[in-house]
């Protein structure tokens, strides 16, 4: 496979970088151009800009923000921080467990493009079957990326299709590595829940090195082991702890580089990649001893081992001829997902059933070659445009599991893969884009894009976006952006297959996941997939009422057609024939993809920044941070060859527009006092629905506090003692639940309870 990847990038003759780069330094007239670090390059190809001069909402979380949170893992740090970003507790199924799939405006994992240093990140090769929220995608794993190589993260909460390529219908998340030449960075971290369980050892450090004249070198390594945490109760059945509710046992190891090196006045080579290596231990559903009473006599709980390889990285060549900038490269990711079941049984074999199976694998790799031009237009004051072709290779295979864990009623927990016929596809998408903005007047700004986008398997399409930013006031402006987008199903949506253990209407049963093509999906209503399109429509105001101090509200529509999601899973006498009638005795549902919805998504969001202080006597950063999300269904497709099943029933259609918070609040404060540092972070999450037991429930809103106090010791050493959830707060229960599972797998409150912990770090 890698040899295909490299021959790949070697035919093709284009390169890539899809994402701007700075060109001059902003306007120190600007508004809080003197205090402001908060300069960001997405969003446009022209000079960077401040976030308070973009023509949509874009939140700039610096890097020595990120690490300063208690949080173990970037993830979480990001949804202490933004209140458009949602981070699930998925914890049962091995695919969500693994990726932990995140969010932005209340939409899918999937839907959010992730760029690093401006490039097309790429995917897992897992797709998600858990009954939650992010079911039936396939996320971008974001704890790939160690947190402290982070310069800095921008969140771009706009449609942006046009402008990046597919995906990016909910916004763009780009992840801007450190350019350190030289110094360094060590941190030791350690912790554990108030219950004790959950600990956590993690160490991470950062090296810079200069390369010859003007160029760096920055590696970055962390380490990463955590215990499982388990907030299940007392099973009532038993009168003893049998399920496993919580964070799964992991371990990750990571490494980052990122390096420039001036070729001559006009030419710039660079690089980076990153490796991560994962180890995950999740649990499904307990066992009752009536299943395997001759291996498991007072029952058990399966284990589901996942281990995952990621690699990812971009090398290119940019610089300069007469009044044109231009950017080369070439951007690879691969990633690789095996399962290994334990503590288990296949019940179809009897006493010679293995208690361990080979699960089988996912594998999945993208290649992006992309050339981008740009220049100024000195006859148009502000005048940029810029102008790009790019060519994707996708790769995806699917890898049986051993023949005993699929035979018969597979093994439990976890039945392995088996597809009807092999998985081993591929394709490519050829895009060409032309991205323009334009000053008319002073303080006023215009920008538009367009996008010819054209799959191998799901034909061609053309998306645009235009944008307005205008300033009549030096302390007010307004914005607004109107865009389209286009995503084509994944590859794994379209050929995933395997049959899963979950939890339907209370009873554990194994569900057969269907390819659209299978015989199986035909003949219980399935259709060909068609992309997802979209419309967005977005519009803001920014105060910048004195220095140092910033207020912006923005409100937004998407409008979603042929929404890419796992049907219900279908059930009764007409599953269960059609089933038998194609061989299939493991599985007593079926589910499979389709687009029977169309989905309308509104919101309003509101930040507040403010600092104040200086270095000698003392800061104060402050951050207040909204937003309200609300998505409804605006088109339900019909079965047309079994009306009595439903494409979505109320499972499918909770987890496409309810289960994510309503709303989420959050508030940050930094403090530094000569040699002390208080670090806080408060947020609300509102309410959400559910049905995690077949009938919906409302679940109430949750406030969550994190404080992290550290002091100075001296020759760059810090120390820090910290506590998240400081008052020991929990979602609400789930009413109706008999078996110890308190809380449902969907909102954004983890049920881990109170957690300490300890830093080390120095700087040098």
């Amino acid at each position: 496979m890698i040899r295909q990847l490299c021959l790949t990038s070697a035919a093709l003759a284009l390169g890539t970088a899809t994402a701007a780069r700075a060109q001059s330094a902003p306007d120190p007239q600007a508004p809080n151009a003197e205090a402001s670090t908060d300069i960001v390059v997405v969003g446009s190809r022209g000079t960077p800009r401040l976030r308070t001069d973009t023509p949509a909402p874009v939140d700039v979380l610096s890097g020595d923000t990120l690490t300063d949170q208690g949080a173990d893992n970037l993830t979480r740090a990001l949804s202490a921080l933004s209140p458009s970003f949602n981070f699930v507790p998925a914890v049962t199924s091995p695919s969500a467990a693994g990726t932990r799939p995140a969010t932005l405006r209340g939409l899918t994992p999937d839907q959010v493009l992730v760029l690093v240093n401006g490039h097309r990140r790429h995917a897992a090769a897992v797709i998600n079957t858990n009954n939650g929220v992010g079911r039936g995608t396939v996320p971008v794993d974001l704890n790939t990326i160690p947190a402290s190589a982070i310069e800095r993260i921008e969140v771009l909460r706009d449609g942006a299709a046009a402008q990046y390529g597919s995906d990016a219908i909910a916004g763009v998340i780009n992840i801007v590595l450190r350019k350190d030449a030289g110094g360094g960075y060590a941190s030791l971290r350690g912790g554990a829940t108030e219950r004790g369980d959950g600990g956590t050892l993690a160490a991470a450090s950062r090296n810079g090195f200069s390369i010859g004249d003007g160029g760096f070198l920055t590696v970055t390594s962390e380490f990463r082991s955590r215990a499982h945490t388990n907030a299940a109760a007392v099973d009532p059945r038993f009168g003893r702890v049998t399920q496993r509710l919580g964070d799964p046992r992991s371990k990750d190891a990571n490494l980052a580089l990122n390096s420039e090196i001036p070729l001559g006045a006009d030419i710039t080579a660079y690089a980076f990649a990153t490796a991560a290596g994962r180890f995950t231990e999740s649990t499904p559903l307990f066992r009752l001893p009536s299943v395997s009473p001759g291996f498991y006599p007072r029952g058990f709980l399966p284990l589901i081992r996942q281990r995952t390889l990621d690699l990812g990285g971009a090398v290119g060549l940019r610089g300069a001829i007469a009044d044109w900038n231009w950017d080369l490269s070439d951007t690879i990711g691969y990633n690789r997902a095996d399962i290994r079941v334990a503590n288990s049984v296949n019940t179809s074999l009897g006493a010679a059933s293995p208690t361990s199976f080979d699960g089988g694998g996912q594998r999945y790799a993208q290649n992006i070659a992309n050339l981008t031009i740009d220049r100024k237009i000195d006859l148009l004051a502000g005048a940029n445009l810029a102008i790009g072709i790019e060519h994707r290779y996708e790769w995806y295979k699917l890898r049986k599991g051993e023949p005993l864990s699929y035979a018969g009623a597979g093994a439990q927990g976890f039945p392995g893969y088996n597809p009807p016929s092999p998985v081993h596809v591929d394709r490519h998408a050829l895009s060409a884009f032309l991205d323009a903005e334009l000053s008319l007047l002073p303080g006023l700004d215009l920008g538009g894009a367009l996008r010819y986008e054209d799959y191998s398997d799901f034909g061609s399409r053309t998306i645009w976006k235009g944008s307005l930013f205008w300033r009549p006031a030096p302390f007010a402006a307004v914005r607004g952006a109107i865009s389209t987008g286009f995503r084509a199903p994944s590859l794994q949506q379209q050929y995933f297959s395997t049959v899963t253990s979950q939890l339907s209407n209370g009873v554990l049963v194994n569900v057969g996941n269907f390819a659209v093509r299978d015989p199986v999906s035909r003949a219980l209503g399935a259709s060909p997939l068609r992309a997802e399109t979209s419309r967005n429509y977005s519009g803001g105001i920014v105060l910048t009422p004195m220095r140092r101090l910033d207020l912006s509200i923005d409100v937004y529509r998407i409008d979603i057609k042929n929404r890419i999601t796992f049907s219900e899973s279908l059930t009764g006498p007409a599953v269960t024939a059609i089933l038998l009638a194609n061989g299939i005795t493991n599985a007593s549902q079926v589910r499979f993809f389709t687009n029977a919805a169309d989905t309308r998504s509104e919101g309003i969001e509101a930040t507040l920044h403010w600092s104040a202080g200086k270095a000698s006597t003392g800061l104060l950063d402050l951050s207040l941070g909204y937003g309200g999300f609300r998505n409804k269904l605006t088109r339900l497709s019909t079965n047309s060859v079994l009306p009595s099943l439903p494409l979505l029933g109320t499972t499918s259609i909770g987890v496409l527009v309810d289960s994510q918070p309503l709303s989420k609040i959050t508030a940050n404060a930094g403090v530094t006092l000569g040699a002390f540092h208080l670090n806080a972070n408060v947020v609300n999450y509102g309410p959400f629905r559910a049905a995690p037991l077949g009938t919906v429930q409302r679940f109430g809103p949750k406030t969550q506090v994190d404080l992290t106090l550290g002091v100075d010791a001296g020759k760059g050493t810090r120390f820090d003692l910290g506590v998240l959830n400081l008052t020991n707060v929990f979602p609400d229960q789930v009413i109706g639940q008999t078996d110890g599972r308190l809380y449902t797998e969907a909102g954004g409150l983890n049920f881990n309870g109170r957690e300490f912990f300890a830093r080390f770090s120095i700087r040098y």
